[in-house]
């Protein structure tokens, strides 16, 4: 089984069907390891798990009326109704951030921040490489150049500490990432982004209500950025927003996203990246369980990372301090395959999935993906690139940590963080069943 699936191949087929020490959770009780005689399913023995976790998304009576009442309305685009507006007042309102404009999706979240801040050809921005495919195609798709900083690998974030040296006379912004849900070292990037005069675009597509020292992820930078996406932890399917303190920027992003308009004419290039009244409904009736769906999730997780913290070689994503709350869109872990007889990180996920435990191996490098390579040497960047400039960009682009991480990192989805104590239990039963079996599976 090919384990190096992308990030929406794995989360479409997942909606289908780490804490760190400082967040508070109830300790893990000891548990046996697993009985040297347990015969591994995928060797032909019986599953720990027979039964699916939570299905994705949750539905209600209340998402069927509102999509009801707004289909008989039919007033289906946000110029005719006011679902949209009412949920871009409620988004920003529960994240305390005085603006949000609705879009399209997170992508268009990105695109239309990054047309707001007028980034463009001979520009570079710093992102991260471990990451989503949108937080680069924003970039590119202005014609500017992405620079990969590297990853910190026990947080799976961006590596704050490298940022400040990948910065040139050409740098116009930097896109911090909230891999998974916990937040970036915010304290750093915006040290950094204040002392060199730089833009802060948050992505915050897989952080809903995470916080950064009690402040919520995406209202600390210039911009922040959502995506309710199907896999997302608030979902309408397709949709993102973006948030900010800045009312000159928030009249560009509302104008921009609505083809350019003004009050009485078109005054800048623009876009149709709009969300529909379907999505707002649904949006304003799934806000409504998101903040008790959050705290099982982080009570999940803490539960599972006590236990994890108990099995060689499985290393839970580290949260930095200012981390005082995580999202966790993705329960994220390294594995260290020297604790399980040299096992290969794809034939332990091929173990664990026998198990009925769904995983995934995460994102693989993206500096190293065709299409980057392919877009810098499209005709459009020879315009405007040297062939030099195109050179000095891939060698600058070499993230070694981030390799490494790609090499160790397992995922779950939020979805089996919405489970019991006992779903927990078994994911950590597997587990210690794989480890206690993977001699004798890597002979088979």
């Amino acid at each position: 089984m090919d384990n190096n699936l992308t990030r929406r191949r794995f989360l479409a087929a997942a909606c289908a069907g780490t804490a760190s020490a400082g967040l508070a959770g109830p300790p893990a009780l000891a548990r046996p390891a697993a009985s040297p005689s347990a015969r591994l399913a995928a060797m032909g023995g019986s599953p720990v798990r027979t039964q699916p976790f939570p299905s994705w998304p949750v539905i209600a009576e209340n998402d069927e009326k509102a999509w009801g009442e707004v289909l008989r309305s039919k007033k289906w685009n946000r110029l005719g109704g006011n679902r949209v507006e009412n949920f871009e007042k409620s988004w920003a309102t529960r994240l305390g951030a005085a603006h949000c404009v609705a879009t399209a999706n997170g992508t268009s979240a990105l695109f239309t921040s990054l047309n707001a801040l007028e980034i463009g050809p001979g520009d570079e921005v710093l992102v991260p490489p471990y990451t989503f495919v949108a937080t680069i195609n924003v970039v590119l798709l202005q014609h500017a150049l992405p620079v990969f900083v590297d990853s910190d690998r026990e947080s799976m974030q961006i590596d704050a500490r490298k940022i400040e040296s990948a910065i040139t006379k050409r740098t116009r912004c930097i896109i911090p990432v909230h891999v998974g849900g916990s937040v970036a070292n915010l304290d750093l990037i915006l040290q950094v982004a204040k002392k060199r005069q730089l833009p802060v675009v948050e992505d915050a597509c897989q952080a809903h209500l995470a916080e950064w020292r009690q402040r919520k992820a995406g209202t600390l930078g210039t911009l922040g950025c959502f995506s309710f996406q199907a896999s997302k932890n608030l979902n309408s399917g397709e949709g993102g927003a973006i948030v900010t303190d800045d009312p000159k920027l928030f009249e560009i992003c509302m104008s921009f996203q609505n083809q350019g308009r003004g009050e009485n004419a078109f005054v800048r290039n623009g876009d149709n990246r709009r969300l529909t009244e379907f999505q707002g409904a649904l949006l304003l009736e799934q806000l409504t369980r998101l903040e008790e769906q959050s705290r099982v999730r982080e009570q999940n997780a803490a539960y599972l990372t006590a236990q994890f913290r108990e099995i060689p070689g499985i290393l839970p994503a580290k949260m930095y301090d200012g981390c005082t709350r995580n999202a966790y869109h993705l329960y994220m872990f390294r594995y260290d395959k020297q604790h399980f007889a040299g096992l290969p990180k794809a034939r332990f996920i091929q173990a664990l999935q026998a198990e009925g435990i769904p995983c995934s191996g995460g994102y693989t490098p993206m500096a190293e993906q065709p299409f980057l390579k392919q877009t810098l040497n499209s005709r459009g960047f020879r315009h405007i690139y040297s062939a030099k400039e195109i050179a000095a960009l891939e060698e600058r682009n070499r993230c070694p940590e981030n390799d490494k991480l790609c090499e160790e990192a397992i995922w779950f989805t939020q979805k089996m963080l919405l489970g019991t104590k006992q779903d927990m239990d078994q994911i950590a039963e597997a587990v210690r069943k794989v480890q206690g079996e993977a001699a004798l599976f890597q002979r088979s």
